[in-house]
This record gives C-alpha cells, structure tokens and sequence, in this order.
C-alpha cells in the first residue's frame, strides 16, 4: 500500500466495516442502550484545569506506518498508568484492521477510569458517534480531511445530542476557517500529514494565531521530549495528544511524568 493512499483505503475499508455493523446491530438496537450507558463527563473541562498543558494519553497498539507499536500491550493496565501520573484526558483507538483497536477496549477503559475519554478513530457515519456514547465515550475525534462540511458539522451536532463532545482535527490549513465555523471548543492540529505519514511540529505553531483563544488547541504526533512539549507551550498550544512515544516507553508513567514536568 502506497503512503500516499493510505487515508483513502482506510476510509473505503471503513465504510464497508460501518454497513457490515450495522447490518449486525441496526441503530434501533444501540439507541435501547442509550439510557444503561455511562454518563458524559467534560473532556474539553478536565483539560482546561490541567496545570501547565493538558495531556490526552493514548492507548495505541500499532499504526499503518509504524507496525506494531507495543507487544506486551493491556490496554486497561495503560489506562489506569495514564490517570495515576496525571494524564488530563485518555485517547483510546478503536480501528481494528490498521491500528490494531477495538470499541471494546474503549468500554472496558471507561469502567476502570475517572478521566473522560475519547474514541479515536475514523468517524465517518452517525452510527458510529452512537456507539462511541454507548460505549461509555465523553468525546469523538472528527477528522476534517475524511469529511465534507456538511457531513462534519453533523456529525458534530449529533454528538452534542448525545452529550458528548467532538474534538475536530485538521491537518490542512484551508480546512481551518470551515472547522472553526463550528465554533468548535476543541481544535486538534495533526502535525502528521495522514497521506504521507511525515511530521512536524513546527505545523501546530503555525497555526496558533489564527485560532480563537477561547478554543482549546490540541497539537497531535509527533511529541517525544520535555523540550517539544515546552516549545508547544510557549507558543500557545494548551494541550497535547500522544500516542506513540508513551507506547514504545518501556517505563509508561515515567514518560509522561517526564513530558508533563521534566523529572
């Protein structure tokens, strides 16, 4: 598989999984479980009050570019390591066939943990908002390079309806004004370019100014030291998803102690 198509066969693979899940369980059948799930907590809130810049930890096995990511890999264990050494928010992944998730790792999570949680992943279909709440999510990731603008704020819309929050990605900055027509409080720059897996900080930094102040920036990938962290910080950014570097720690909580404080 080329790097340069790999967004696109993750979304035509997707699609195809999304029609097969619902022939499985139709909407009707996850609606009835609206009223036994887990209630929403704020996620945009838990990372506003976290000192210095709040971190959305991942739970991430493996990836298109990287393969297999973390062999002795408990997502429930990783979780709880991530709540116990102050992560504001927990990512979890839930793409089965290219990054090695399932939804279900996101449930049994959400059982174990007080911080809110995110389902990662390709959300290209309202069904797949309802399960993310079912599941016990409090936010969804919608990724604005996978969607048009109506199909985005839709989406968006029905996960306020469901009380969750949306945590809206760009990577490109023409995509910026139409998220940012949302009014979302939640911004995710990807600082890796999901066509060709290449990353930069630097992508997050450039965009700073023209985001709201009020919106909460969240730079993605590619965030491995103390010093990256700083550099996010002092340009503005107020939070941070990291995925890969925690994963490949051998000493997980010590890795986030270290990107969040420095010791």
């Amino acid at each position: 598989m080329s790097v340069k198509n790999v967004l696109e066969t993750i979304i035509a693979r997707k699609r195809v999984e999304i029609e097969e899940a619902k022939r499985l369980r139709p909407a009707d059948a996850l609606e009835d479980r609206l009223a036994t799930a887990f209630p929403a907590r704020d996620f945009a809130a838990a990372l506003s009050a976290a000192p210095g810049i709040g971190l959305i930890a991942e739970v991430k096995k493996a990836s298109p570019s990287a393969g297999l990511i973390r062999e002795d890999f408990d997502p429930v264990t990783i979780a709880k390591i991530y709540e116990e050494h102050n992560a504001a928010c927990i990512s979890v992944l839930t793409d089965e066939h290219f990054f090695g998730g399932h939804l279900d790792f996101l449930h049994s999570i959400r059982q174990e943990v007080s911080i809110p949680v995110l389902r990662k992943d390709f959300v290209l279909d309202r069904y797949q908002v309802l399960e993310a709440r079912v599941a016990g999510a409090d936010c969804v990731l919608l990724i604005a390079e996978c969607l048009d603008g109506d199909t985005l704020a839709d989406l968006d819309r029905y996960a306020a309806e469901l009380g969750m929050q949306s945590l809206v990605e760009i990577y490109d900055p023409e995509n910026l004004d139409r998220v940012l027509r949302l009014d979302p409080p939640l911004l995710g720059i990807n600082n890796r370019d999901l066509r060709t897996f290449t990353t930069s900080l630097e992508h997050s930094v450039r965009l700073v100014s023209r985001v709201p102040a009020e919106t909460i920036l969240v730079s993605e990938s590619g965030i491995q030291t103390r010093d990256d962290v700083l550099r996010l910080q002092q340009a503005g950014i107020r939070a941070i998803l990291v995925g890969e570097t925690l994963m490949r720690s051998p000493d997980i909580g010590g890795k986030v102690r270290e990107l969040l404080t420095g010791n």
